[in-house]
């Protein structure tokens, strides 16, 4: 810990932290105005409430990093924090519902196992040893913190802008389309140098790292009639997590790539 301070970490991770930090005030947002709503709370006074505890979860996260000494106050986290919470917001005071959600999903790349030697330091490593230091092993673990495996969605439902049309419309309520953002080939905040637990590095930059943009096929859950309350609650909570579909994917290395199942 030291003295607060800010810094300026644009560009770490191919900024896939910054649309995390998005997706997470909108979700915290979502959830806590469910809460609210469920005590029996009027729809506007609970929309607030959400807001105000997902920019409070947020912001104390970010108040932590300003006093340590390894990071500082983010003001590009700020912004998606904000972005994130405005999202939710808005909605529910334009439209009373989330016809955009923010979604995420995590398909884990294969890392390579083979061994690397860093002529400068002495250090043998492989890739995925870099990976698993810097990310995590288990699913837990590495859904929110492995960038090479997040993708982060807008998923938008087109039955909702029917209008009065809606009701003749055989387009199902459900049924949402989903743009992505991801990355690939990061192990490091700005370059592929991985420090290792002895402090010594690995240069991997014959790695190279690209941004992955998807379109996709998805569900809202929360829009699935059932009768079921138990159920009903479970497509309310998992809303925020991507459906596997079939994805198209674009990268900035020139590549287009058809995922016949994707998450």
């Amino acid at each position: 810990r030291g003295r607060f301070r800010s810094f300026d970490d644009w560009g770490e991770w191919e900024n896939m932290d910054k649309w995390g930090h998005l997706m997470t005030a909108y979700t915290e947002s979502y959830l806590a105005y469910k809460g609210a709503l469920w005590t029996g709370i009027p729809q506007k006074k609970a929309v607030w409430i959400g807001a105000g505890i997902g920019t409070l979860l947020q912001t104390t996260v970010e108040v932590m990093d300003g006093f340590s000494a390894r990071w500082g106050f983010s003001w590009h986290d700020m912004a998606f924090n904000t972005a994130g919470t405005v999202l939710f917001t808005s909605q529910e005071l334009l439209w009373q519902e989330q016809r955009l959600l923010i979604k995420v999903s995590s398909t884990r790349p294969r890392y390579s196992e083979a061994p690397i030697t860093d002529p400068r330091s002495g250090l043998t490593a492989s890739p995925q040893e870099a990976a698993f230091d810097l990310y995590g092993t288990n699913f837990f673990e590495y859904l929110l913190k492995d960038y090479n495996a997040m993708t982060v969605w807008a998923s938008i439902n087109p039955h909702a802008f029917l209008g009065k049309k809606a009701q003749d419309s055989r387009f199902p309520p459900w049924l949402n389309l989903a743009v992505g953002i991801g990355a690939d080939g990061i192990y490091g905040a700005y370059g592929n140098v991985w420090t290792a637990p002895d402090n010594r590095t690995l240069n991997l930059t014959q790695f190279p790292r690209h941004r992955q943009y998807y379109l996709s096929l998805d569900i809202d859950t929360a829009r699935i009639k059932t009768k079921s309350p138990f159920l009903k609650t479970i497509f309310s909570v998992v809303r925020w997590v991507k459906v596997p579909a079939p994805t198209l994917e674009w990268n900035s290395a020139g590549e287009f790539k058809f995922h016949p199942i994707y998450w």
